[in-house]
């Protein structure tokens, strides 16, 4: 059956195309959303997947509930498209690390399995700061500088503190997780997710990165618990090599080959345009 490749792409184009053309295989669909505030997007095309450029598109900010509406825009679309076994979300500074013959041998020998990384340690910290508060001008996270984003940050704070001082949680009817937004899901719990899709939107809004937790949340309170690949290790739960380091993501680089190669994840990110020597070796190791 076939795969569903659903890419969150705002920039990087150059490594953009470069995914497009690895998954390129008929046994594929490819479905892009481009951030709304871009501009001009770029001319993308394949030879053997049917590409899928969304035409309705979401202005994405960071940390927003914005970035979750995006997801589920995806999702629903290939949805309502196409009959796929698996739908893989990726970045579009994504690279796959194995070739389609290897991922796609890989799912069916787990055709059951959901592929989510979930966060070591106690988490409920994190968790409870991210959704379980309320957070003014969600839109304005990253906003710095200007004398309206020090007021808006300064409300912000103001607010928060109010509701550490108060007590005030929301969202304490469910048990909530968190981990890596990057997943492969099957079929089966695509449509589960989309019947919740409402529910979603309305929990998460003015919350801060539910991209990070509301998939592991919905999965984890559902009976699709028992599908999940792996609760030990959040890389290879979600399949997915990713360079954290003290808290902040890092490009591959030339020197990282070694490990990408060793490491028998499907996918990575991310890759960047200044880096193009070790994105030329991965596409000539899945070419193999």
């Amino acid at each position: 059956m076939k795969h569903a490749y659903l890419i969150l792409a705002h920039n990087q184009f150059e490594i953009l195309e470069i995914l497009i053309a690895a998954l390129d295989d008929k046994r594929n669909d490819i479905y892009i959303h481009i951030d709304k505030k871009v501009d001009t997007i770029p001319l993308l095309q394949t030879e053997h997947a049917e590409l899928h450029v969304l035409k309705e598109r979401i202005a994405i900010s960071w940390g927003d509930v914005s970035i979750v509406e995006a997801e589920l825009l995806l999702f629903q679309k290939a949805k309502d498209t196409g009959i796929y076994s698996h739908y893989h979300l990726l970045s579009g500074v994504d690279l796959p690390l194995q070739s389609q013959d290897n991922i796609h041998a890989f799912c069916a020998g787990h055709p059951a399995k959901q592929f989510i990384g979930y966060s070591q340690g106690d988490q409920r910290g994190h968790i409870s700061r991210k959704v379980q508060r309320y957070h003014i001008f969600p839109k304005h996270f990253r906003s710095i500088g200007s004398v309206a984003d020090k007021t808006r940050q300064a409300l912000r704070f103001l607010f928060l503190r109010v509701q550490f001082i108060f007590g005030i949680l929301r969202n304490t009817d469910i048990e909530l997780k968190k981990g890596t937004q990057w997943l492969s899901l099957t079929g089966e719990f695509v449509v589960y997710l989309l019947q919740q899709k409402q529910e979603i939107l309305k929990r998460y809004r003015y919350t801060f990165c539910a991209d990070e937790i509301f998939v592991q949340t919905a999965c984890w309170n559902s009976p699709f618990r028992e599908q999940i690949y792996d609760l030990t290790d959040e890389g290879r739960g979600s399949q997915r090599l990713i360079q954290w380091r003290d808290n902040q993501l890092y490009d591959w680089e030339d020197k990282d080959v070694e490990k990408l190669n060793t490491k028998a994840f499907l996918f990575a990110r991310k890759f960047n345009d200044r880096n193009m020597e070790v994105v030329t070796k991965i596409l000539e190791k899945i070419k193999r």
